[in-house]
């Protein structure tokens, strides 16, 4: 599947805490490039690829059991260019196509209670802030079943995760421990059946506040597992990979805020071995 924009998930500031009854929409433009590491069955090699993406997304806060909830769902499009050589003979191509969306539910069940935006203000809450979510990937994305690398993954996924977020005056640290759980493609190539195992993942992210709303976040992740079989037969492509990089958000007013963000392979024995580099526009409604 191809890259996305948040590639195995470095999101910082997921469960700090936010005033209730607001609505957010956002563009996320994402550049990626760098090389694919396959799996040793996979006869590809040589890879360059450049990878360009662009997802809508929307977000609601409300309250729930007295605490902070919120839904989020994004979709998106992608387009890749590059080459390689697959299996002795040189290849290049490039093709656009439609992302899975995405929908989850995140909920922080240790922290300040639902706060409105005008209470938000006043108490200007901080401390521990401890919540869960659950994210659903659905197969609705464009899949080309004689394609090695498409915008689709072309089957389900959950990602169980459970985070915290903690202040220490301008400065905050957010963890976060999830788990991948995939359903099988059965239209892989040459119309087999692609399995997965989970991938559990694990991210740090550590916040400084800056004047008038701005932060910036370095970030970091590890995540190990994913391995395949195809028809029963193992692939050889057990993931131990990580990525790190930086966020920054830059507020323009009260409803407007611009975030850039950058991130690159630490460490890839299998999958995309990227650089990326994006920009989003993100508005918010609500009193």
């Amino acid at each position: 599947a191809g890259s996305r924009v948040y590639a195995q998930d470095l999101e910082p500031r997921l469960y700090t805490n936010l005033p209730v009854g607001q609505k957010f929409v956002g563009v996320v433009y994402a550049f990626s490039s760098g090389e694919l590491t396959p799996a040793p069955s996979v006869p590809l090699e040589d890879t360059d690829l450049d990878v360009h993406s662009t997802v809508v997304a929307y977000v609601q806060t409300f309250a729930l059991a007295d605490h902070v909830a919120k839904i989020d769902a994004n979709w998106g499009v992608q387009c890749f260019e590059g080459s390689g050589v697959l299996d002795g003979t040189y290849i290049e191509g490039e093709r656009c196509g439609s992302l899975d969306p995405r929908v989850r539910l995140s909920f922080n069940f240790v922290g300040e209670r639902a706060l409105t935006l005008e209470e938000f203000v006043r108490e200007r809450p901080r401390g521990l802030v401890i919540g869960s979510s659950l994210q659903v990937g659905l197969p609705l994305g464009t899949y080309k079943d004689d394609k090695i690398i498409n915008s689709s993954s072309n089957r389900w996924f959950l990602k169980p995760e459970v985070g915290l977020s903690n202040s220490f005056g301008n400065w905050s640290i957010d963890l976060a421990l999830s788990a991948r759980i995939f359903g099988d493609n059965e239209d892989f190539i040459g119309d087999r059946t692609l399995k997965q195992d989970n991938i559990y993942a694990l991210q740090a992210h550590v916040i400084y506040g800056l004047s008038r709303g701005r932060w910036i976040a370095l970030n970091a992740n590890y995540f190990h597992g994913g391995k395949t079989t195809k028809d029963g037969f193992g692939s050889g492509d057990l993931q131990k990979n990580s990525r790190y990089g930086m966020t920054y958000a830059w507020p323009l007013n009260s409803r407007h805020t611009l975030k850039f963000l950058v991130h690159s392979a630490l460490a890839t024995s299998i999958g995309n071995d990227f650089t990326t580099a994006g920009l989003a526009w993100q508005y918010r409604w609500g009193n």
